[in-house]
């Protein structure tokens, strides 16, 4: 079937597809969160015939796609992390809440239109240190689960942006430090968390590998490294998946 559009909606979120005219297929990003049991669901699909097609303008179609369980696995933070993180005073707990409503309020501006083309790059070249889904325990109290990635980098290392797209917010934040939120258009987000220093400023728009910022221990950090997450309409995703999928 020659399509002219093609529409998604799976698991309550809008999946938006593209098409690329040089392998012929349309594509599009999608995940799942850590509440996702186990199990097939169906992506409900609605594609637009071209206008030289013949038959119906519309038609739907329904594929089966699969959940399958994830393995995390728990991290003891040998260091330990100041009280301040772990049992915030009220004034301190104003502030984490003045920062939420922030985070929320931006958050809710992220464009409908696709920024980024093309595969996402790491956004430094250095080691792992912790992975997607662990669960940390600090000074003995189990956290929620770790919703990015960290790369084992110094101070002062440069942190690339993985694809292009708009900085949505780039400020000191409670527990995330100075910080970049990058919007990919779509409801897709990458972010860096703990930087030493901001190369961008809100509003900017950037491409694959420009420097954005340099590496750091600001906020809830037990020592200098880069955290990175990605969200997708509001759920956080594994970015060493995004950064394994070829994507044209």
């Amino acid at each position: 079937m020659k399509a002219s559009s093609l529409k998604g909606t799976w698991l309550g979120h809008s999946v938006e597809f593209s098409y690329d005219a040089q392998s012929h297929t349309w594509f599009a990003l999608a995940g799942s969160s850590f509440e996702t049991a186990p199990g097939n669901y169906p992506l409900e699909l609605t594609a637009e015939r071209a206008s030289d097609a013949p038959a119906d303008k519309t038609v739907s179609f329904r594929k089966q796609l699969a959940v399958g369980p994830g393995k995390y696995p728990k991290v003891r933070v040998p260091l330990g992390v100041p009280g301040k993180f772990t049992e915030p005073s009220p004034e301190q707990t104003k502030q984490i809440e003045l920062d939420q409503k922030t985070k929320q309020d931006y958050l809710n501006r992220v464009t409908p239109d696709r920024e980024w083309s093309g595969p996402f790059a790491p956004p430094a070249d250095a080691p792992h240190s912790d992975v997607f889904g662990s669960q940390r325990i600090f000074n003995g109290k189990a956290q929620r689960e770790h919703q990015g990635l960290d790369y084992r980098v110094p101070t002062g290392t440069p942190v690339a942006a993985m694809n292009a797209g708009t900085v949505l917010l780039a400020r000191f934040l409670y527990f995330e430090g100075n910080c970049i939120f990058l919007d990919h258009g779509q409801g897709l987000l990458t972010v860096y968390f703990h930087l030493s220093e901001l190369k961008v400023k809100e509003g900017d728009t950037v491409k694959r590998g420009l420097i954005m910022g340099l590496s750091g221990g600001t906020g809830r950090a037990t020592g200098p490294h880069l955290h990175v997450g990605v969200r997708w309409q509001g759920t956080y995703l594994d970015p060493a998946r995004l950064l394994q999928l070829a994507l044209p």
